[in-house]
């Protein structure tokens, strides 16, 4: 496979093609525009001596003064070198001939235009290696009723053929020393003008996992690369941000990972140290099948928050009752607040569509988050609200310390803590109820925010607006299927 030619390269050649396009147009005017005055010169000087002669040829009267005719002539074109000159009259017949005259039989036996204003077609012709240039006119003599003369009058161009033949050299070697300084400068320009695309690529070469803050400044790049620039940098900020989410969240999950297992095998290699009965083994096995528990809810949570980074998640469409959902969890969490001495209050209600058993885990997390968080004496609010514009928001308020402002944005990262001492001490999770949470409201196209300030702490959740009622006395009529994909493909 051919290899793709560099933009270097490619500008180059095509500011090189386009230079000599325009050169050689130009040589070829110049040249036709230097031939045409040369001509032109020619013809105005043949034009002056034919009607030199025309005037020699009006002074004559009588008969017998044609006799002077060639004397007169002779004297008239003293000093004129090149230059020829031809009078036939009648019958062909040739009254004067300048010497050396070398006219062809189609000037001399041509009819010339008999009015002196008319120029003649011009002849060009060579002989004997010599270029000549010639026209014919009529002449009248002072004669009465005498007709009209032949007159040619010729001039040898030779002169201008060998400047032109200079000329032409000298034309086309600077066009082809112009083609090779454009191209020369073309390769400068694109050198010089692609000179921020190489500091960009020198830029990536030298990025690594461990060098992912550099930036290429935009005010150093001509304006068509800034937005290059831009998504350059804008790239580098996202891997940046992956790459450190990636490393605390393996030194994260390495973190939770040991316990469990540093658990297991301690109270293993106990259990092995001595002969034990059945009732302490069985006691070891139930300890240790706790951790096993804690483990497989980490790893099963692990996997959903993969599969929804991959956008793996598809929930089902249906219609979810929040407030019903909302009164179903305060009962399976009545015994757990009562410990805690939290009641749980709920206002408002709305309907969303979605999938039912991962918005009751999502509402699920956001209780007991806030349950555990809720000093003794205190109530948690719930409230549900449907906006203007169709909007379903859930807010979960629970009062207890302030969390520092710093904290909040990454409250919904995996193994976060606010405060990893206090979540120790009240035998949380592993840390990834929010950020599963956070992932169950995006798959179904919502938003969550956390808010914390004047002890006060409240959790927003946005769903998007419900689609239409569906009958479901007729599921299968067209409107209800029309629906129904409508709302898919708002979840999707």
């Amino acid at each position: 496979m051919m290899r793709p030619q560099s933009i270097t390269f490619r500008l180059t050649l095509f500011f090189s093609t386009a230079s000599t396009a325009v050169l050689i147009v130009i040589g070829y005017l110049i040249g036709a525009l230097v031939e045409a005055h040369f001509e032109e010169l020619d013809l105005m000087e043949l034009d002056g001596k034919l009607e030199l002669v025309r005037h020699t040829l009006a002074e004559v009267r009588t008969p017998a003064g044609m006799a002077n005719v060639p004397q007169n002539l002779s004297d008239a074109l003293v000093g004129h070198h090149g230059l020829s000159v031809a009078v036939v009259g009648t019958e062909r017949k040739l009254l004067f001939e300048s010497p050396g005259a070398v006219f062809p039989a189609a000037l001399l036996e041509g009819r010339p235009p008999e009015d002196p204003s008319t120029r003649a077609r011009a002849v060009v012709w060579e002989r004997d290696g010599q270029g000549y240039l010639g026209i014919a006119g009529a002449a009248l003599t002072g004669i009465t009723g005498q007709v009209p003369l032949t007159v040619a009058v010729a001039v040898s161009t030779e002169h201008h053929r060998l400047f032109m033949r200079a000329f032409h050299e000298r034309l086309w070697l600077a066009i082809a020393a112009s083609i090779a300084l454009t191209a020369l400068l073309g390769w400068i320009a694109a050198r010089r003008g692609l000179a921020p695309v190489r500091n960009l690529a020198r830029l990536t070469h030298g990025i690594s996992a461990s060098r992912l803050g550099e930036r290429l400044p935009p005010e150093s790049v001509p304006p068509e690369l800034i937005d290059l620039a831009v998504a350059f940098n804008d790239m580098l900020a996202r891997l940046e941000g992956s790459f450190r989410r990636l490393s605390d969240f393996s030194s994260d999950l390495a973190h939770e990972l040991r316990t469990p297992v540093s658990n297991l095998m301690t109270q293993t290699q106990v259990a092995l140290s001595q002969t034990r009965s059945a009732d302490q083994y069985r006691e070891v096995l139930y300890s240790n099948l706790e951790e096993y528990e804690r483990l497989a809810r980490m790893i099963a949570d692990m996997l959903f928050l993969a599969k929804a980074d991959n956008r793996l998640i598809v929930p089902s469409s249906e219609s979810v009752d929040l407030a019903a959902e909302v009164r179903d969890l305060f009962g399976y969490y009545e015994a757990f607040a009562e410990d805690q001495g939290v009641s749980l209050t709920l206002r408002g209600a709305a309907p969303v569509r979605g999938d039912r058993l991962m918005i009751r885990r999502a509402l699920s997390n956001l209780l007991s988050n806030a349950i555990r968080h809720t000093p003794r004496g205190e109530s948690v609010n719930v409230a549900i609200e449907q906006h203007q514009s169709g909007e379903i928001q859930l807010t979960v308020e629970n009062p207890g310390e302030d969390i520092a402002p710093e904290h909040l944005p990454r409250l919904f990262d995996r193994f976060y803590r606010a405060d990893p001492a206090r979540h120790k001490a009240r035998g949380d999770g592993a840390g990834l109820g929010l950020a599963i949470t956070r992932s169950i409201i995006a798959a179904h196209a919502g938003t969550i925010q956390a808010f914390s300030a004047n002890g006060l702490t409240r959790f927003e959740a946005t769903f998007p607006a419900a689609c239409s009622h569906i009958d479901a006395a007729h599921p299968h009529d067209e409107p209800a299927r029309a629906a129904e994909q409508g709302c898919a493909s708002v979840m999707k």
